[in-house]
């Protein structure tokens, strides 16, 4: 797209030739001012998102190495900045005792009062970074886009800050941001960045109220402000955009993600970002997305976020969960989900009408975890047999069938542990024509799509064929009132969800009208 006015008489051809769609592509091209009716009038999900389906980003800085030498078998809060000072008197919580990570950090670095969140800073040493290796591993993992968390709650910039000095290039000597961008990029990826950063302002509260911060450092705890204050000052508005701004200009990313407490921030500032960027976007000649949690946006106008969660049914608007293997950030000993868990969550999602953005933890040098890598590759392997499902695909009629369900959808849901069997099954489709069937475990004798029944509605069209992905093998199977009965392959391709290509006649109508002597009364 590109920024252009239109006349009245071609946008009156338009009209006339495109009908509703190219009045409002015309609206659209046209700068986008900071309002909602304006806005409105963006396209949220563009077919490259919506086709992406899985992308990648990672927790990394120097918070990372503060877990280290922590004990595998006690929880640590992800928010280390945070809860690092919470002793339970100085600053209070909820059960009235120091949090692990105020012991933590007691034991291994001395007070908080005197080694402070800054100091966690000063010690970043990125030795073992290559943007190269986490490049070639995100293409590898099957993911369409990818990036860094650009800045966490920390208020740390993963990127050559002009804005702040508290960034990687000072504290660090590399800017991620930018190496990342031109490697993920020459695999044909798109470009994600991440902001956390809405929510330093209670993020570092509890900083204020232990004491020892200097006055020469409130450009990254912010001003001094109580625990319970919902309100940032002018200040932290003016640093928060500067930061967002410079980011977008410099790096021109395709996504940028919102984590939350954006929504308690004014309208005011979330309407100025929203028109820059995608104005941003109409510059650059290509379609950005935006993502987001809680209430911050709508769906009209940006992608909704479920952490570690997602809807129990489908959406008619497209949507997005964020989800991490494991912990978020770093930790010693840490347990991961397993490459079928998480192709099996990816594809619930995406038959619900979602995309994944997974995280990945880096080690606090900034190599990644073998057993990151291995998780990864494992999720490309399936892919590259079983991405026609995936990649491209829309919700199709029902998004599935089978006894194991979430109990309820939203942020969090992951909680519920999930084991899908070989008689969970999950519907996305292609075209009118070609739907896909994935059966969520490993078939033992036959196949049975209940929904597929000959009795019920679901399907009006006859099934031309039935192949499995990956495979040549003859498949044998028949449709009556029990359902769609496959029998199970000799072999199998992969060893996790097992997908079945579905090509069917179309659905079909007789011509309205014809010969007059046709309809002729008797």
């Amino acid at each position: 797209m590109k920024t252009l006015k239109l006349s009245l008489g071609l946008l009156l051809g338009l009209t006339q030739t495109y009908g509703q769609n190219a009045v409002k592509q015309a609206e659209k091209i046209n700068k986008y001012e900071e309002s909602w009716e304006s806005i409105a009038h963006v396209n949220a999900a563009p077919d490259w998102f919506q086709d992406a389906k899985f992308g990648i980003y990672a927790h990394w800085g120097p918070v990372s190495a503060a877990f280290e030498g922590t004990n595998p078998d006690t929880f640590y809060a992800g928010w280390h900045g945070m809860k690092m000072y919470e002793d339970g008197v100085k600053v209070p919580n909820k059960n009235g005792k120091p949090t692990s990570n105020y012991t933590h950090h007691l034991e291994k670095y001395g007070d908080p009062a005197i080694f402070g969140y800054k100091h966690i800073i000063e010690e970043f040493k990125p030795t073992a970074f290559n943007a190269k290796e986490w490049a070639d591993l995100f293409a590898k993992s099957g993911a369409k886009f990818a990036g860094p968390v650009a800045m966490h709650h920390d208020n740390f910039a993963m990127w050559d800050s002009k804005a702040t000095r508290w960034n990687s290039m000072n504290y660090g000597g590399i800017d991620p941001s930018a190496e990342l961008k031109k490697e993920i990029e020459g695999k044909g990826l798109k470009f994600i960045g991440s902001f956390h950063h809405a929510f330093t302002w209670k993020y570092f509260a509890p900083a204020h109220q232990y004491g020892g911060v200097d006055p020469e450092d409130y450009d990254l705890y912010t001003n001094p402000h109580s625990l319970e204050s919902d309100t940032p000052d002018a200040q932290f508005y003016k640093d928060w955009w500067a930061k967002l701004k410079e980011y977008i200009d410099v790096y021109q990313p395709d996504v940028i993600w919102f984590d939350w407490w954006l929504e308690n921030m004014t309208e005011e500032s979330r309407l100025k970002f929203l028109a820059y960027y995608y104005n941003k976007g109409l510059e650059w000649n290509k379609e950005v997305v935006v993502s987001y949690k809680e209430s911050t946006f709508t769906e009209t106008v940006a992608i909704k976020d479920y952490e570690r969660g997602r809807p129990n049914q489908p959406k008619t608007s497209t949507w997005l969960t964020d989800t991490s293997p494991g912990a978020w950030f770093y930790r010693p000993g840490a347990e991961f989900k397993t490459p079928n868990e998480l192709v099996d969550i990816l594809v619930d999602i995406v038959s619900k009408n979602g995309l994944m953005l997974l995280n990945v933890p880096p080690n606090p040098d900034g190599s990644i975890p073998q057993v990151m890598k291995d998780l990864l590759t494992e999720m490309g392997a399936w892919l590259n047999v079983n991405g026609d499902a995936i990649y491209g695909t829309r919700p199709w009629t029902i998004f599935g069938e089978g006894p194991t369900r979430l109990p309820e959808g939203g942020h969090k849901v992951e909680k519920f542990k999930i084991e899908y069997k070989n008689t969970d099954i999950r519907f996305t489709k292609k075209s009118d024509k070609e739907f896909y069937i994935i059966v969520m475990d490993t078939p033992e004798k036959e196949i049975v799509v209940k929904s597929l029944s000959t009795s019920i509605g679901v399907l009006n069209s006859k099934i031309e064929s039935i192949t499995l992905l990956g495979s040549d093998e003859q498949l044998s199977w028949v449709r009556n009132e029990s359902g769609l009965v496959i029998q199970a392959p000799k072999r199998l391709p992969t060893n996790y969800a097992h997908a079945f290509k579905v090509i069917m006649e179309g659905y079909k109508e007789n011509n309205i009208g014809g010969d007059i002597d046709t309809h002729a009364e008797n």
